[in-house]
């Protein structure tokens, strides 16, 4: 049978696309974050930021080693070489203790040059190394077309993270989106999660997580929660970044008085 795909439809092509959509995504990303490590005051890197145990500078050193390690990622994909993301994870963890207390001005010229360093290795792949399977340091592997959104996630989810008034309501839509659909497919069965509907009343979504049916939620034979609300509302609840702010919950079609404390506890976010 004759392949009559052009060049544009071939695999290679879309997976080069679609990182491509993703690459500039992560281009404005990083300016608006880039725009608000300039504005920060000097102490600012030594304060808590939202992670636990984690202050800015920690938070900073790993959004610029994070980089890095998705540079090693595409140079993998790039040589054909199973090239690991970090040395090991002792190593992972050391570099980002090692870089924490560095001044604001050190840490904001290193995240500018990893963030360059990465778009210089995205720069440098050809369109079929798009499609090479590279190995994420949790040991899964995945398409190298996915490594921008990767670093997409860690620039808005750690933007948000380091607590300085950049919040999922800056979040582009289509990263929400996107986050909320990854999220709920992950969550969806989920065991000791009740059963949830999801509604996103600003798009047409309508997704669930946990496990059991809408009908009998937790086991307890009460009616499943249903939480609806803006799409960045839904992710950043899902994702750990709020408590349900701007999100209602109805049991058996009764709007609940307290959202938050009718949610579920929801795993980490992996």
């Amino acid at each position: 049978m004759t392949d009559d795909r052009t060049a544009a439809e071939s695999p290679a092509t879309s997976a080069a696309e679609s990182a491509a959509t993703s690459l500039r995504l992560v281009a404005g990303s990083t300016e608006l974050l880039l725009h608000t490590l300039d504005g920060l005051k000097p102490e600012a890197v030594a304060e808590p930021c939202a992670l636990p145990g984690w202050t800015r500078g920690h938070l900073l050193a790993h959004i610029a080693r994070n980089a890095d390690s998705l540079v090693n990622l595409l140079d993998g994909a790039r040589t054909g070489r199973d090239i690991p993301q970090y040395a090991t994870p002792e190593t992972r963890d050391r570099d980002i203790e090692a870089g924490a207390a560095r001044p604001l001005d050190v840490q904001l010229t290193d995240v500018r040059a990893a963030a360059e360093r990465f778009v210089q290795a995205a720069a440098a792949l050809p369109e079929e190394a798009w499609s090479v399977q590279v190995r994420h340091r949790a040991g899964y592997l995945f398409s190298a077309s996915d490594i921008p959104w990767k670093r997409l996630m860690e620039v808005e989810y750690h933007h948000v993270d380091l607590d300085t008034g950049h919040t999922p309501a800056h979040w582009p839509e289509v990263f929400a989106v996107r986050e909320l659909r990854r999220i709920a497919a992950n969550l969806d069965g989920a065991e000791g999660l009740p059963g949830v509907r999801l509604i996103a009343d600003d798009i047409t979504d309508r997704l669930r997580i946990g496990a059991g049916s809408d009908g009998d939620g937790d086991g307890s034979g009460e009616p499943g929660l249903t939480v609806e609300g803006p799409v960045r509302a839904l992710t950043a609840w899902l994702s750990g970044r709020s408590d349900g702010d701007g999100l209602q919950v109805h049991r058996g079609g009764v709007l609940l008085s307290d959202a938050r404390a009718a949610l579920p506890r929801l795993p980490p976010l992996a």
